[in-house]
């Protein structure tokens, strides 16, 4: 059962690198359809094409077969966010949240407004005028979160953007992010290897095979929105936890995937 519009839609997607004899099938075929305001997380071992369909949903690869369309009602498409913080060290705080709204040439006045909101809402507000070298990780990956939703995208395309950081700040930034999207609505793609991250963020939980990645198993985390970070203590939390781990298992050529 399909949404009638959904945000994003793949079909019989697939990639492959290489030519010739030495061609290899990266991902897919892959079908998926994300519905407006749906937060889907994708979970899957090392080098399954996670990374690469979050690439091709970004208009940074093309895919060699099928297809995947994004619907945007606006000029606003989809925002990106890496886990190498992809933000700019010759900027200040402020101009790096500010980037994609100088792209979109809103005035700068309000430009400014709105960066200096997103910066007082990711905690950043007394950091504006420093630059990223002076911030920590948990910093810096804040101020890509602000600089992606300033432009208030209709979705956000998420590549395991909490990954290089301790788990204390992650599952801090996760319950930021639970409840800024919550509160936003923002469809959103979010490509994790952690579990816990996945059923803590998603309303779906998609579990991908290796190499070539396909979508092999599909999971609602079984909690209620508006929801919070005290979900990790459920029995139903660990349940789910260790049903996607079984499934990974199966998948995971060297210990790549973790359940934490």
């Amino acid at each position: 059962m399909g949404h009638p519009h959904p945000k994003l839609q793949a079909r019989t997607l697939t990639r492959s690198f290489g030519r010739g004899h030495r061609t290899v099938a990266a991902l897919g075929p892959l079908d998926l359809t994300v519905a407006p305001g749906e937060f889907t997380c994708v979970v899957g071992p090392s080098g399954c094409g996670k990374s690469t369909l979050l690439r091709i949903a970004a208009g940074l690869l093309r895919p060699t077969s099928g297809e995947l369309a994004i619907r945007t009602d606006s000029d606003r498409p989809a925002a990106m966010i890496f886990q190498d913080y992809g933000i700019y060290d010759w900027k200040t705080v402020q101009a790096n949240v500010r980037f994609g709204l100088d792209i979109q040439k809103v005035p700068r006045r309000e430009a400014d407004a709105r960066a200096t909101d997103w910066l007082s809402r990711m905690g950043l507000a007394d950091f504006a005028d420093a630059y990223p070298s002076a911030l920590s990780g948990g910093m810096r990956q804040r101020v890509a979160i602000a600089r992606a939703l300033a432009v208030e995208p209709e979705i956000l395309l998420m590549d395991e953007p909490f990954a290089a950081l301790d788990a204390q700040l992650r599952t801090i930034l996760q319950d930021e992010l639970l409840d800024l999207t919550q509160t936003t609505r923002t469809t959103t793609l979010f490509i994790t290897h952690s579990l816990e991250e996945a059923i803590v963020l998603g309303d779906r939980v998609l579990v991908m095979s290796a190499r070539p990645g396909r979508i092999i198993a599909e999971r609602r985390p079984p909690f209620a929105r508006p929801r919070t970070g005290d979900i990790r203590a459920t029995p139903e939390f660990t349940a789910l936890k260790g049903e996607l781990w079984d499934l990974l298992r199966g998948e995971v050529r060297r210990d790549e995937v973790v359940p934490a």
